[in-house]
C-alpha cells in the first residue's frame, strides 16, 4: 500500500509540476524565490494521494487541481483569484458594460460575501444593499464554505430567474431578507446633468472600456447647452467600484493639462511597475481617435468638485487622488474605500485565467491607497444616517488578510457630523415577483453632500469676482 502510494505521490508530483509550469511559476522561482519548495510539494503530493484514495467519495483529479489552485490564490488577498472558464468569461463580457445578475461589486470576508459596492440601475442596488452588507445565504444555501467564484456563480443566472439573498447589516438585530429578480445589467456608466445654469453634473458609477469616450460626449454636450457660460463642475464618484485602469486614466485626463501625472504603480517585476500620464498612450485602446483631443480648454481650468464616499473604490480613488494631488479639484465627502492594489488577469491558456494581485497603486504625490483611501479635502456626511448604516461603512482595511500599506496604517477616524437617527427596524422578507421599486432620478434634491458641492462652488464664483 505505502509502495503504490508513494508510485502515485511522484505521478502527481509530476501533475503538480505541469500546473506549475503552466503558471510560469518555475521561472518566478528562477527570477525571485529560488529553487522550488519541493519538500512542501513533496506533502502537497501525499495529500492529493490521501484524497484520491481514501475521501468517502470520488473526486475528479481536474477538480482537486482546480481547488488547490484557487485555495493556493485566495488565501493571499481579498481580491486574487482563479477564475474558471465561465468566470474568465463573464469577467471579459461585464467590462463591456452588459452581464447577467444582480449588479453587486463583492469580496470575501470571514467565509461570507461582503458587498464592496450595489452597482447603480441594478436589481441589488434598487434592493437597497449597501457597501458592508454581509451575505449569509443564498436561496437556502449558507455561503459560509463557498467559494467567491461558487457565491457569484449562485447570484448570475438567466434573466428573470429570482434568488432570495439573506444578509446581516451591522446594527440589525436579525438578518435581511429579499427576493431579487436577476436582469441583464446593462450599466450606464456616465451620467450627467445641468443641476442649474452653467452648473455641469457628471456621475461616474463605473469605469468600463468606454467610459473615457462616453464622459467626453457629455463634457461637450454641456458645454454646448451652457453656452459658453459654464461656471462650475462636479464629479461624481460615489458608491463607484472601480473597473479598467486605463478608463481611470481617461477620466482624470479629461479635467487635467496634457502629460500629467495620474498614477504609478509599484510591485515585484518590471511589468509591475508603472507610471501612467494623462497622454493618449495609456488611455486609448485599439487604433481610434483621440476622444479628449476636442475637449473645451476650460474644462482643465474650471472649479471643480469630486465627491467620494466609502464605497468609492479602486479606479475612483486613482482619480480622486489624481486631481487632489494636483489641485485641480476639492475633494468632498467621506473617507473612500482603500483599495490600492493591481490585480492583473493572466490566461492560462485553457479557457481559465488567475487574477493576481500585482503591484500598489500610488498617487502621483506618492501617497499609497492601500488600506487608506483618500481623505476628503473637505469631510461632509450625509444629512441623516442611521446607526446600523453608521456601523457598516466597510474600508479595504477591514477585509482580512488585506495588504498592507507601505507607508503603515494608521488607523483613520472622522467624527459624523451630522444627526444620527433610531435604527430602522429590520426588513422583512420581500414577496416573490413583487416589482421592485423604480429608480430615482440620477439627481436628488434631498442629496446633502451634492447641494453642499453646489453651495461650495457658487461660493468660488463669488469669491473669483472680487
Amino acid at each position: 500500500m505505502r509502495g503504490r502510494l508513494r508510485q502515485f505521490g511522484l505521478i502527481a508530483l509530476g501533475a503538480v509540476l505541469g500546473v506549475l509550469i503552466s503558471l510560469n511559476f518555475s521561472a518566478v522561482a528562477d527570477r525571485n524565490a529560488g529553487p522550488l519548495p519541493i519538500e512542501d510539494l513533496r506533502a502537497f503530493t501525499e495529500v492529493f494521494g490521501r484524497i484520491k484514495n481514501d475521501y468517502v467519495e470520488q473526486v475528479d483529479d481536474k477538480k482537486l487541481i482546480s481547488e488547490a489552485i484557487n485555495g493556493m490564490l485566495s488565501g493571499l488577498d481579498p481580491h486574487s483569484a482563479f477564475l474558471d472558464a465561465e468566470a474568465f468569461k463573464e469577467l471579459q463580457v461585464g467590462t463591456q458594460g452588459e452581464f447577467g445578475g444582480l449588479g453587486i461589486e463583492v469580496g470575501m470576508e470571514d467565509g461570507f460575501v461582503k458587498v464592496v459596492a450595489p452597482i447603480e440601475d441594478t436589481p441589488a442596488w434598487r434592493a437597497g444593499l449597501k457597501t458592508g452588507d454581509l451575505i449569509i445565504k443564498l436561496d437556502d444555501a449558507n455561503v459560509k464554505g463557498m467559494t467567491l467564484n461558487d457565491a457569484v456563480k449562485r447570484m448570475r443566472g438567466k434573466p428573470n430567474t429570482q434568488i432570495t439573498i439573506t444578509f446581516v447589516r451591522k446594527g440589525d438585530s436579525k438578518p435581511r431578507v429579499v427576493t431579487l429578480t436577476r436582469a441583464v445589467i446593462q450599466i450606464q456608466s456616465v451620467k450627467s446633468k445641468t443641476l442649474e445654469p452653467g452648473y455641469a453634473y457628471f456621475r461616474v458609477t463605473q469605469f468600463q472600456e468606454h467610459t473615457g469616450e462616453t464622459l467626453a460626449k457629455a463634457i461637450d454636450k454641456a458645454f454646448k447647452d451652457s453656452q459658453g457660460q459654464m461656471k462650475g463642475l462636479i464629479l461624481d464618484l460615489r458608491n463607484d467600484p472601480g473597473g479598467l485602469l486605463n478608463s481611470a486614466v481617461a477620466v482624470s485626463a479629461a479635467f487635467l493639462p496634457a502629460d500629467t501625472l495620474v498614477v504609478y504603480t509599484e510591485g515585484r517585476t518590471e511589468d509591475a511597475k508603472m507610471k501612467l500620464y494623462a497622454r493618449p498612450e495609456y488611455y486609448l485602446r485599439g487604433s481610434k481617435g483621440d476622444y479628449l483631443k476636442s475637449l473645451p480648454k476650460e474644462v482643465k481650468t474650471l472649479p471643480m468638485v469630486v465627491l467620494v464616499n466609502n464605497g468609492s473604490a479602486s479606479a475612483s480613488e486613482i482619480v480622486a487622488g489624481a486631481l487632489q494631488d494636483h489641485k485641480r479639484a476639492i475633494v468632498m465627502g467621506t473617507q473612500t474605500f482603500g483599495k490600492g492594489s493591481v490585480q492583473t488577469i493572466l490566461p492560462l491558456g485553457n479557457g481559465t485565467a488567475i487574477k493576481l494581485t500585482t503591484a500598489r497603486y500610488f498617487t502621483p504625490n506618492g501617497r499609497s491607497i492601500q488600506a487608506k483611501g483618500i481623505t476628503p479635502d473637505i469631510v461632509v456626511e450625509e444629512a441623516t444616517i442611521t446607526e446600523g448604516e453608521a456601523a457598516a461603512k466597510m474600508r479595504e482595511a477591514d477585509l482580512e488578510r488585506h495588504l498592507s500599506n507601505p507607508a503603515g496604517e494608521t488607523e483613520i477616524k472622522q467624527e459624523n457630523k451630522q444627526p444620527v437617527s433610531a435604527a430602522p427596524k429590520p426588513e422583512d422578507k420581500q414577496p416573490a415577483g413583487q416589482a421592485e421599486p423604480a429608480p430615482p432620478d440620477i439627481v436628488s434634491k434631498g442629496d446633502y453632500q451634492l447641494n453642499q458641492a453646489l453651495n461650495l462652488l457658487k461660493g468660488l464664483q463669488i469669491i473669483g469676482r472680487r
